[in-house]
């Protein structure tokens, strides 16, 4: 599942072919991803595009006649091609150019989104959403104040989109690990030093993530084909049973929340007694 590195990849490969251009047309192939595709977004036709936007994992397409917003869900990915490229299975929505280019929706599980968004009204997709980790407002202050006395482990609690946007799966894994932070610690837990380095991580890692190209995973590759290069990086995620990359001991493996979660239990140690 792309998460927010691979996101901002996306958002920094389309930008310099979709910039400034004009939309000529909208080709949609399929009535229904995770919600129906809005026949507003027929609005954008004839508009030109002034910038790409990204909030949390979705990307916004500006025009003066309202947004284009795009998901890419579990499996969805965006080309810019040529308008001569045949379609291919899965290709759902065409965003075709007036320079003779087209941005083309890939999504075989069809979990992603493409929906509208007029000037000035924030669509209801984001209202619940909190900070960006890549901004000052994402500090050691906001997550202690968020994390008073909560009882939920701290491998959901920085995946909650509420509370921090972005920090996916991977992410949260790798930076558990680099924080020296079991995963299934709960929130409340935590002291003020250890959430200082926590919010520092999670920078760390997604800022290098993005540096990289994003996390190769079978249902992801950049704009122009290539695959991010931060899953040769991966200390803990998808390491189970391997050494681990510091002390040797042996990558766990467990379910949180529903999710597949990696740790070393020595440098990872948990502490109930904090």
């Amino acid at each position: 599942m792309p998460e927010l590195p691979e996101v901002e990849t996306s958002r920094l490969g389309i930008t310099p072919h979709l910039q400034g251009q004009t939309i000529k047309a909208i080709t949609v192939r399929t009535e229904k991803l995770r919600w129906a595709i809005p026949q507003e977004l027929q609005r954008l036709v004839g508009q030109r595009i002034q910038s790409i936007r990204r909030r949390a994992k979705y990307l916004f397409i500006d025009t003066p006649a309202g947004s284009a917003i795009i998901h890419l869900g579990m499996s969805g990915s965006l080309r810019v091609l040529d308008t001569s490229i045949p379609v291919a299975k899965h290709d759902h929505v065409d965003l075709v150019l007036d320079n003779g280019m087209i941005l083309r929706y890939n999504d075989p599980r069809k979990f992603g989104a493409w929906l509208y968004s007029e000037v000035g009204v924030q669509h209801q997709v984001l209202a619940k959403l909190g900070p960006e980790p890549l901004t000052d407002e994402f500090n050691c202050e906001y997550l202690a104040d968020k994390a008073k006395n909560k009882k939920v482990v701290v491998k959901q609690f920085i995946m909650n989109n509420a509370i921090v946007v972005g920090v996916g799966n991977i992410y949260a894994s790798e930076a558990l690990f680099s924080s020296k932070i079991n995963p299934k610690t709960p929130t409340g837990q935590l002291t003020h030093d250890q959430l200082f380095v926590l919010v520092n991580e999670i920078k760390k890692v997604l800022t290098k993530a993005i540096e990289q190209g994003g996390t190769t995973l079978k249902d992801f590759n950049q704009v122009d084909g290539k695959p991010g290069y931060f899953a040769q990086e991966l200390n803990v995620y998808g390491r189970a049973g391997k050494e681990c990359l510091v002390c040797h001991s042996l990558i766990q493996e467990e379910k949180i929340g529903q999710r597949n979660s990696f740790w070393c239990d020595k440098c990872q140690a948990l502490n109930e007694n904090k």
